[in-house]
Order: C-alpha cells, then structure tokens, then sequence
C-alpha cells in the first residue's frame, strides 16, 4: 500500500509517499480502506521529532481516518453495531497517512448520513479532544460562558459547535477579521482579534465582569495568567497544548480567591479504554443530533481543503502558516 513516512525529523519536505507492507488487525481491531486523512498539529510536532509515537504504534503519522470497514474481529465489530462494508471514521494513535489503516473498534463511528467520507476524516481528533475537555472534564453546563482560544482551528470550530449545541454561550479568540466571521457563523457569540485587541477585557465585558465559566486553551505561555484575570469563581481552565510555550506565571492567590481548576489533557498517550468511553458519549449523546441537524444547519468538521495525499508537505506547510480555517484532509485515489 501506499503511505506518507517521514524517514527523519525536519521540514514538510521530509514527508514522502512510499510503499509499506499492509497492516493486519488484531483482536479488537479493524482494517479500514482508508477514504480520507485528517491533518492535525501533533502531525506536525511528529514530523520535527517533537512527539514520537507511543511505543508499539505505527511510525506513520496521520491520528484520525475515513473509510470502509475491510476486515475486522467480527465479536468486536457486533458488539460495536458495526460490519465488514460499513463507513466509518476512526481515532488512531498513528499509521492514518496511508491506504489501510488498523482501528481499535471501539475508536470507530459510523459516518452520519449528514457528512461525507471527506468530512468524516476530519472528525475524531477534534470531536473526541472537545467532548473529553468541555464535556467530561469541564462539565459543561447549558447557559455557560465558554472562551475557545483559537477558534477558527479544527479544535476551535469544532468547540463552538458543541458548545452552541449545548446551550452555552461562547467567545473565540482569532486572529482575522475573516477568521472572526467563519467563528460568528458557526455560532460564536463574539470574536476578539488577538493581533490588536484585548481577550481580558472583551471577555469581562461580555460576561458582565464575571468572567468565563470555561476556557479552552490551546496556547498556554503568557495566556495562562491572563486566562486566570478572565475566569469566573469555579471557573475551569483547559489547557490542551503549549502554542505559546511551556513556561507560565500563576497567581496562587487568584486561583485559591476564585476556586478556579487547571488541568491539562493529551489525547494520545490515554488508554483504549479511556477513548472507548468517549466514543460511546459521542455516539450516545451527539450522533443522534448530528443526523437530525439543528435548527438546519447540521454538526460537521469544518474541511478547508482537500489535498491529494501526495501533497502532504503542501498541507503542513499551509497548517504551519496558520491562515487554515478548520482542518486540511488528505484524499486517497484508487482505494
């Protein structure tokens, strides 16, 4: 089959199409044909040599998938509700940039009939990374205030449509006025452009000097102490990456006055079980309302462009330059 390897850490030019042996699957697992790849920035933190695989995964990069269900452990695919034929969508720790991909079933969901294949693969990183922030553990409540940094990434896109879903109020931080709009669409309540204006104050004035009840921060750096003059009494802050580096400043005093939680969460390291438990949410919970729509305009990954497969370098290179609104996809042909 053909696969994206990424022979040593460097550049987007070090990403190149070659011929890998097919995987098999094991107990527990399935073989899809893979339709679509979604793009993500542990890809690309994979590629520089930042964030190697956990041991026994697949060096090929690529953490979520699209396709046809091939083969499989036919006792999991029937207690998953799922067959041999089936398109589904899949979070995987590794080995999505190719033509075959192995699957834990239950990392697997069914396509809802409102998406294609292409937008599917643009799901599940997003899609489990949200649920498991906002809504496990932020406990996120109907009437709300949620501040999604970011917003017009595939994290960000996709948290302004849960949120909205569940009846929260929400504020992004971008940094376009084009970006604001795409945000304003999907059903942001207000954008700050971080380039020349003041998340802080914005977000105390649209909260009414209370401050968020969640934030959702994929930055870190200097945002955390500012995170903290913006977060409400009992007030969760999330943080889900380090764009902005690794080293903060905390006030003690604020977080002790406030009672306000920090936590952090990685997706990919968490165990099988951790990721079935959230598949199940998602299924039990969002999908029903994913088929259905709401009020006409339905949940669905937000796919910027579909790139061939053989142009992954082109599609790390348009991730890294930041201008990307939602997600890049790579489509197989021939499979």
């Amino acid at each position: 089959m053909r696969a994206i390897a990424c022979r040593q850490p460097g550049g987007p030019e070090v990403l190149t199409v070659v011929e890998h042996p097919e995987p098999r699957h094991g107990e527990g697992e399935c073989l899809i044909r893979v339709h679509a790849s979604g793009v993500n920035r542990p890809d690309v933190l994979q590629r520089k040599g930042l964030y190697p695989p956990p041991p026994g995964v697949s060096e090929i990069p690529g953490l979520e998938v699209s396709g046809v269900i091939e083969s499989g452990d036919e006792r999991a695919l029937d207690a998953a509700g799922l067959r041999v034929g089936d398109a589904v969508c899949a979070l995987v720790s590794g080995g999505g940039y190719a033509e075959r991909c192995v699957a834990p079933v239950a990392q697997c969901l069914p396509v809802p009939a409102t998406w294609t294949l292409t937008e599917a693969a643009a799901a599940p990183e997003t899609f489990f990374t949200v649920w498991s922030n906002l809504f496990d553990s932020g406990d996120l409540q109907a009437g709300d205030t949620v501040l999604v940094h970011g917003g017009a990434s595939g994290i960000g896109t996709t948290a302004i449509q849960l949120a909205a879903w569940a009846g929260a109020r929400v504020w992004v931080t971008v940094g376009s006025a084009e970006r604001a709009a795409a945000c304003l669409a999907l059903g942001a309540d207000g954008a700050t452009n971080y380039r020349d204006q003041d998340f802080v104050e914005q977000g105390l004035a649209f909260t009414g000097g209370r401050g968020f009840d969640l934030i959702l921060d994929m930055v870190a750096g200097d945002y955390i102490a500012r995170n903290q003059q913006v977060l409400a009494e009992d007030g969760r802050l999330l943080v889900i990456a380090t764009q902005g580096g690794r080293d903060a400043r905390l006030d003690a005093g604020l977080l002790l006055r406030k009672r306000q939680r920090i936590s952090g969460n990685t997706l990919r390291p968490r165990s099988l079980a951790f990721k079935a438990a959230i598949a199940r949410q998602l299924r039990d919970r969002l999908w029903p309302a994913i088929e259905q729509g709401q009020g006409g305009v339905g949940i669905k990954p937000q796919v910027q462009a579909v790139l061939p497969a053989d142009q992954a370098a082109l599609a790390h290179t348009q991730l890294e330059a930041g201008e990307v609104i939602g997600k890049i996809v790579l489509q197989w042909r021939g499979t």
